[in-house]
């Protein structure tokens, strides 16, 4: 078969091109149409308002004139403000664009990746680093590639793995933030709006140097008050001005008719129009450890699950202060304590900020003021493939976004204060609170249920005070950089769209402040691993090539990138006529074990790794990632020769993990925390005789054997270990037996939709049905017999 032509990755960087403003009706015209649409819809009524009193009359003529005035005097300002702008940005960046291309960095990246053991020895063995990053997240990841890129011998070390904090737990969105642009042009923040700003910047030069992981995103802003529409309007035309020639696409207005058509699922009754807006969307876990890979093959000595056990200090012979010179590490899975030795010690922690910064003077003041995201997936049906949607202002004033996201739908956030935790779990009353305002806006045809969703996780929002400022106590917008008296430099704040600009931030303070000799900045337009050789059409190739199922092949594309062949070359051939290669972990999802032995090389060390961050199994649908972790195990403990005790070990966490931080424990809770049984009699009498149908011995429980029974009656095979999957669903003792009360709950839990797909609940009664439809055919009408 033909094989993938190899490409030199070009480390020269790349200015993201001027995208078109461009798609769907624009501006006054947009909202012409949707005036015209409008006036066709309610010419009755407008008929009968011209003959109603003067007081209705007037009232109309005076909403007239207040209509055209919004428009006209917001089209103005945003023309202005834009214009303003976008010369300021062509002026700028023309004049950066042309320093950078004069400064194409003549680093090359290494064509294998070093393995973990390599990276260990690296970090144990290099005399003295320039920079070592403590906190493998987006930032941390971002700082090593920032300074690994100007010539700095950097190491980077993360007590769990890559992205297993904050950075996996996003709303998936590269964006600029809306909100913040309303706050700033209402408050006249000036602040805000450089935030926005910059982060509009960094969403265009993201989408850029990972197209493989992110994509460009409408977002349907759904108005229900007429009066709201122009207020909306200018404030999202205002949103593509301020990104000038980085404009995604251009914003338009939908009438009530076209807003439905994109939208079916909308709440419909008072629905006024709509207006789209574009932002990015990525797969943050994976575009985190791209960042990670990419630092590591352009030398960078990165090690996960190496933990920071203290600071290292030596008193400084010229200015007689002491100073942090390096970390006490130890590697979490062999216990080997070590030495890594380094100029500067740059705190990337997130959460955790405070925490290293105690390592350094145990009686500094907290700056981290950390905030829990709860976010829920739910079934692909609830949105639309390629549109999301926008909940400006729900019932206590936060924002909820409602997004389409790997042929699923993610609804979120919360914003509540918590504690600072490794394992931050999802409550009931977030997934509840995410369910009301979802239901508020869509059509009471679309029943939302609580046992629709398929998975919830908490992120902690490391929301962070600037010890530099007077004002201590007020919570800093953007992110901060701080350098300590003994010189450990602390990044910390902002959000994932900036994490570029946050480590250039943090590395030119720490240049200045150890006096350190490197280049410039040469990260904007700097590729991802995957991103080089990545098209839009490179899966067509992984299924001529390999044979791979579409769905798969399209998967490994916008997953890997141009490593996707690296993948395909380890996949197992099927047995099968189509697909020749590629045995999927689960059946509904298009992950295949080839990338289990992947995932090892790119730094995998236990089966959550796999799970949450090299696949996105756990966060799409816990009970399916339940079901492949078995295979999961048994595959890495093949690679990485586990004991038997190691691999139940490994399940036992992986569920733990599933259980508590992926929702698994508020899913199950469902059956048991709904108070009585409210079925009626007459339900409550057929689901007995649906249960007796199967408990035929009358013990007041059925077992495995029991549905066995009934199944073979009925012609239908199922093996043991999915009836083991399919009863322990069920069985809240966890006994091995569904007993009749437990069964009961069940029933009463679906018909309230606190649960829903339960596989026993669906099989008994098609069990029931199948039987009841047998008919008897009498002997003589047979054609007689012995």
């Amino acid at each position: 078969s033909r094989r993938p032509a190899s490409r030199p990755v070009s480390s020269c960087k790349r200015q993201p091109p001027a995208l078109l403003c461009a798609g769907g009706t624009t501006g006054s015209a947009a909202f012409k149409t949707w005036r015209r649409e409008s006036a066709a819809a309610g010419g009755r009524e407008r008929l009968q308002a011209r003959g109603s009193r003067p007081e209705t009359r007037i009232k109309m003529a005076f909403q007239k004139v207040l209509k055209g005035s919004a428009l006209i005097g917001g089209g103005a300002v945003a023309t202005v403000f834009g214009l303003s702008q976008l010369s300021e940005y062509r002026k700028k960046h023309g004049h950066l664009g042309s320093v950078e291309a004069s400064e194409c960095t003549t680093l090359q990246m290494q064509s294998r990746l070093p393995a973990r053991e390599s990276q260990l020895q690296a970090l144990q063995h290099t005399s003295e680093f320039d920079i070592l990053v403590i906190g493998g997240g987006a930032t941390g990841c971002g700082c090593a590639l920032d300074a690994v890129t100007r010539g700095l011998k950097t190491a980077l070390v993360e007590r769990d793995d890559f992205s297993s904090g904050t950075s996996s737990r996003s709303t998936k969105l590269i964006h600029g933030g809306v909100r913040y642009l309303q706050k700033a042009i209402m408050k006249l923040d000036f602040e805000q709006y450089r935030m926005v700003k910059e982060a509009l910047h960094e969403r265009a030069n993201l989408l850029e140097i990972a197209p493989h992981l992110s994509a460009p995103l409408p977002i349907m802003l759904p108005v229900y008050k007429w009066w709201q529409l122009p207020y909306y309007w200018v404030g999202i035309k205002l949103y593509d001005l301020v990104a000038g020639s980085q404009c995604l696409k251009s914003s338009y207005v939908l009438s009530k008719s076209k807003a439905l058509e994109l939208f079916p699922m909308l709440q419909k009754d008072r629905l006024v129009g709509a207006i789209v807006y574009y932002d990015g969307q990525h797969n943050d876990a994976r575009m985190n450890l791209a960042i990670a890979l990419t630092a590591a093959r352009y030398g960078a000595a990165t090690a996960n699950y190496t933990e920071v056990v203290r600071l290292l200090k030596k008193t400084d012979p010229g200015s007689g202060k002491v100073r942090v010179c390096g970390a006490r590490c130890r590697d979490i899975l062999t216990g080997q304590e070590f030495d890594v030795k380094a100029k500067c010690v740059i705190n990337a922690t997130g959460p955790f900020t405070d925490s290293v910064r105690k390592m350094d003077e145990q009686e500094v003041a907290n700056i981290c003021q950390p905030s829990a995201g709860v976010h829920i997936v739910m079934p692909g049906y609830y949105s639309p493939d390629n549109m999301g949607l926008l909940d400006p202002a729900t019932s206590d004033g936060r924002v909820i976004f409602f997004l389409p996201w790997q042929k699923m739908t993610i609804a979120g956030t919360t914003d509540t204060a918590t504690e600072v935790t490794h394992h931050p779990i999802p409550t009931e009353e977030d997934i509840n609170f995410i369910l009301t305002e979802v239901r508020n806006y869509l059509s009471c045809d679309v029943e939302v249920r609580r046992g629709d969703v398929l998975a919830a996780w908490s992120g902690i929002r490391p929301l962070v005070t600037d010890p530099g400022s007077k004002d201590t106590q007020s919570i800093s917008r953007n992110h901060v950089v701080h350098v300590s008296d003994s010189g450990l430099v602390t990044i910390a704040g902002g959000k994932w769209t900036t994490y570029r600009s946050m480590a250039q931030d943090a590395i030119d303070a720490a240049l200045k402040a150890h006096n350190l000799h490197a280049g410039s900045c040469k990260t904007v337009g700097l590729f991802l691993q995957g991103a080089d050789g990545w098209s839009p059409t490179l899966y067509i190739r992984l299924v001529q090539d390999y044979g791979l199922e579409n769905e798969v092949a399209q998967h490994l594309a916008t997953t890997y990138g141009d490593k996707a062949f690296e993948v395909a070359k380890l996949a197992k051939v099927t047995g099968k006529r189509w697909p020749i290669v590629g045995k999927r972990l689960v059946s509904e999802f298009p992950y295949i074990e080839s990338e289990v032995e992947y995932a090892i090389q790119e730094y995998a060390c236990t089966a959550v790794d796999i799970i949450a961050r090299r696949t996105r199994l756990a966060f799409l649908n816990v009970q399916a990632a339940e079901e492949a972790l078995p295979r999961i195990i048994e595959i890495m403990g093949k690679k990485l020769k586990w004991s038997e005790q190691k691999k139940k070990e490994e399940l036992a966490e992986a569920k733990k993990f599933l259980y508590y931080e992926m929702g698994y424990k508020v899913r199950s809770e469902q059956l048991t925390d709904q108070g009585e049984i409210t079925l009626t009699p007459t339900d409550i009498e057929r689901y007995k005789k649906r249960f007796h149908m199967f408990d035929k011995d009358g013990k007041g429980f059925i077992t495995i054997l029991d549905v066995q029974r009934v199944l073979e009656s009925i012609n239908l095979q199922i093996n043991e270990t999915a009836l083991h999957e399919i009863l322990n669903e069920v069985d809240l003792n966890k006994n091995g037996q569904v007993e009749l009360n437990e069964f009961l709950q069940l029933m009463n839990a679906i018909q309230k939709g606190y649960v829903s797909g339960s596989r026993l609940a669906v099989l008994m009664k098609t069990a029931e049905e199948n039987i009841r439809q047998r008919n008897v055919i009498s002997v003589d009408r047979s054609g007689g017999g012995l």
